[in-house]
């Protein structure tokens, strides 16, 4: 890993990281400010939107990391005019955008403020089940590159369906897996007996577990009707759902004309969801897209089996218990694949998912970016 020499500032890196929710984005940008060591000689500055529901780390504050909360983007001349003074009092070198088709906007005031070095970095896909939203994707995908120097992406098929098979087989896209620190995910069954026995669930259930917003995109209506399958073969399981979002009352209304109120258990957010994923026996995840899921990556480190729909991309299918679907297969096949698979330790494969040498990939590449344009 490349250092800065002794007395240099550090390079300070604006990330716009939208909404902080807990989750999503914002989890990927700040596992790297985690896992880049301080010597390396990087800051980030974490712009996010008013109307998030999380707080700042404390941890990341104690790096020397600073946040700042902005007009969101729906406000958009406040949003623009916010940022375009912020980069410019601040003279950074690098404006990271994890706005995926959005980074138009913070990279459009990067360039008028002079920033050298713009990332548009693009986190997801698209389902034409989202209508309105994902047509606003579309019509955006072009200019979101308009005003970005350098393209970044978490996979090859969200660099494909932002970018074009052209740049990205040209080289022009960097690839940055969302990986984790895979010692917080290992298995631990001191935590799965502590767990159990705090949310009074016996050793024998079976628990399947999810862990995402409640959005179009994680599909829990079909999550509740496998689940539902499954309570049938198996009728002393139990699901354990993590998250919020705008779609939990729906989710909750639909648990209840199934039957399955008593057998739901709403968690809300967490903070120990590396020691959750110990507690239960599969995960599902039947989204109807997604660009590189975090938990994917979370739950192999724990050896956790899991089903996941084929819109997912089978890039993260790494351990032999994680199995790809049809999203149109029957429930039962869903319910039936979950009960046939159990627990295994990582494979080899995971090794490119460990934030260790993923950080010092970026690190480096700041540095690299940096000086180029002293």
């Amino acid at each position: 890993m490349e250092k800065k020499r002794s007395g240099e500032k550090p390079v300070r890196v604006a990330a716009v990281i939208g909404k902080m929710v807990g989750g999503g984005v914002e989890s990927v940008a700040f596992n790297y400010c985690r896992a880049i060591p301080e010597e390396a000689g990087v800051r980030f500055d974490f712009y996010y939107d008013d109307d998030s529901t999380a707080e700042p780390p404390p941890e990341l504050l104690r790096r020397g990391a600073r946040f700042f909360r902005i007009p969101r983007y729906q406000r958009l001349p406040a949003f623009l005019k916010t940022l375009y003074r912020r980069f410019r009092e601040e003279r950074y070198p690098i404006v990271h955008s994890h706005l995926n088709t959005l980074s138009v906007f913070p990279l459009l005031a990067a360039r008028l403020a002079g920033v050298p070095v713009r990332i548009c970095h693009n986190h997801s896909t698209a389902h034409p089940g989202e209508g309105k939203k994902t047509l606003l994707k579309k019509l955006l995908r072009r200019p979101a590159q308009w005003f970005a120097t350098d393209f970044f992406a978490c996979g090859d098929r969200a660099a494909r369906w932002m970018y074009g098979d052209k740049a990205v087989d040209a080289g022009r896209v960097t690839v940055l897996k969302n990986a984790v620190d895979s010692r917080r995910f290992r298995f631990d069954p001191d935590a799965r007996q502590a767990l159990r026995a705090a949310l009074d669930i016996g050793e024998g259930t079976f628990v399947l577990g999810h862990v995402g917003r409640f959005t179009y995109a994680k599909n829990h209506r079909r999550l509740l009707e496998i689940f539902a399958a499954l309570r049938r073969l198996r009728p002393d399981s139990l699901l354990l759902l993590i998250g919020e979002g705008e779609l939990l009352p729906d989710v909750r209304g639909r648990a209840e004309e199934l039957g399955l109120a008593g057998a739901v258990r709403f968690l809300g957010l967490r903070q120990d969801v590396n020691r959750l994923y110990s507690a239960m026996d599969a995960f599902c995840l039947p989204s109807f897209y997604e660009g590189l899921p975090v938990v994917g990556v979370e739950l192999q480190w724990n050896g956790l089996p899991c089903c996941l729909s084929d819109m997912v991309t089978q890039e993260v299918l790494v351990n032999p218990n994680v199995r790809a679907l049809p999203l149109a297969a029957p429930p039962e096949d869903w319910a039936g694949a979950l009960l046939s698979l159990s627990r295994c330790a990582p494979g080899p494969g995971m090794a490119e998912f460990d934030i260790s040498a993923q950080a010092e990939r970026l690190s480096d590449y700041y540095l690299r970016r940096a000086a180029e344009t002293v």
